[in-house]
């Protein structure tokens, strides 16, 4: 099986590539301190809008749902109108939407407008996947999803104490316009690199025989159906260690809530890590799915035993959280190339935003999963699903097989 394209890149087209990943990933960065704006701020909105925390998470399950609703098509949509329009529009919509909220005093209109940013939320994965396989050739597309994965997880990480600071200086409303401000920073440096973004040499359109209405048959094939489940399984156990490992170890050991969280801190900053020891070991791999299940294995293993054994010294708890998030994060990107090695050609945006709505599925129905086994005291039991969510994620991803008869999307 040959490339379609050279892979030999010139000083000039790797500087394009080097500014293509920045702006994606600059992207991805903002959209994931998106995800974390209003929990930091829960106690001031709900003081001022006099709510409680069940009405205050209506609108994150609102975000997640039509997040869910929407994201394949907005897959379709990225390999029709383009992968960049689409990114610059969503990008723009939900830095809007954020900036309203802190504008507009109503409750059911920061509900309205966390629906519009879990619109505009659709479009990042199967745009920026898009972008980076029609732009990077394959030989460091690897590398490059590793490093746009990791740019989110460092959203992530940066946005509660961004949140708190911005909120001790200008408000919980100027808090959510700053950060609607910080969308149209990117928005407008995207903007200044639009001709980089042109139809890269890595871009390749589908065969004239493979028409629009195939893509449902694509997407109901076996292999991409297997890897909408292993993003959502991942997800799920994400969900369970992220959301409820503090108030699970505390309750069922008893282990004090800042050890809880040093816990939680060191799973969450090696999965980071992981990503980008696991993008430098991508390209030097020959099974992807074999390595991920070894990942998941060490993964699952060491989770368990927080849920058997979290009694013992705080130095074990520590390190075995954070095995488990280093054995997380390393897998990711060959996670992402699982998914690229059984893409048809041209339907990169599709198959993306398909796949990764398993993601939002999780959000919605695993918090409650979780947190139904929290009310009938089963603590432990968090980190046991967990697990089980990452077993049944090994013999799902050890049954996908890449596309014998194509190159990559």
């Amino acid at each position: 099986m040959t490339a379609e394209f050279p892979t030999v890149t010139t000083p000039s087209g790797r500087a394009t590539e080097l500014r293509v990943i920045s702006g994606v990933s600059a992207a991805h960065f903002v959209s994931h301190i998106y995800f974390l704006v209003l929990p930091p701020l829960f106690l001031w909105v709900r003081a001022d809008y006099d709510v409680n925390y069940t009405e205050l998470g209506l609108a994150v399950a609102v975000f997640n749902a039509v997040s869910a609703l929407f994201q394949t098509p907005a897959g379709f949509l990225a390999d029709r109108v383009g992968p960049y329009t689409l990114l610059l529009g969503g990008l723009a919509l939900e830095a809007a939407a954020f900036a309203l909220v802190g504008v507009v005093p109503s409750y059911w209109f920061l509900i309205a407008m966390y629906a519009v940013a879990g619109l505009a939320n659709t479009v990042y994965h199967p745009a920026n996947y898009a972008l980076l396989s029609h732009h990077v050739p394959g030989e460091r597309v690897g590398p490059a999803y590793s490093f746009h994965t990791f740019s989110g997880m460092l959203g992530g990480a940066v946005a509660p104490a961004l949140v708190l600071a911005l909120q001790m200086v200008v408000g919980w409303r100027g808090a959510f316009i700053a950060t609607g401000l910080l969308g149209f920073v990117v928005v407008a440096a995207l903007l200044i690199l639009r001709a980089d973004f042109a139809d890269g040499p890595h871009l390749r359109k589908p065969p004239a025989a493979e028409k629009p209405g195939a893509n449902r048959s694509v997407l109901l094939s076996g292999p991409i159906l297997r890897s909408f489940v292993f993003f959502a399984l991942l997800a799920a156990a994400n969900v369970g260690l992220q959301n409820y490992t503090v108030v699970a170890l505390h309750a069922a050991y008893d282990t004090p809530v800042e050890l809880g969280n040093t816990a939680l801190t060191a799973n969450m900053m090696l999965s980071a890590l992981g990503v980008l020891l696991g993008g430098f070991l991508v390209n030097r791999l020959s099974n992807h799915s074999l390595f991920s299940a070894m990942g998941l294995c060490v993964s699952c293993l060491a989770v368990a035993l927080v849920g058997l054994i979290g009694s013992f010294g705080a130095v074990a708890l520590v390190a075995l959280m954070g095995l488990a998030g280093l054995a997380n994060g390393v897998i990711m990107p060959s996670r992402d190339m699982i998914v690229r090695e059984v893409t048809p050609p041209g339907q990169i945006g599709t198959v993306f935003g398909f796949v990764t709505t398993g993601f939002n599925v999780a959000g919605v129905a695993f918090p409650l999963v979780f947190g139904a086994l929290m009310d009938h005291g089963s603590p432990r039991a968090v980190f046991f699903v967990s697990a089980a969510c990452g077993i049944v994620g090994i013999m799902t991803v050890i049954s996908v097989r890449k596309r014998p008869d194509e190159t990559p999307a």
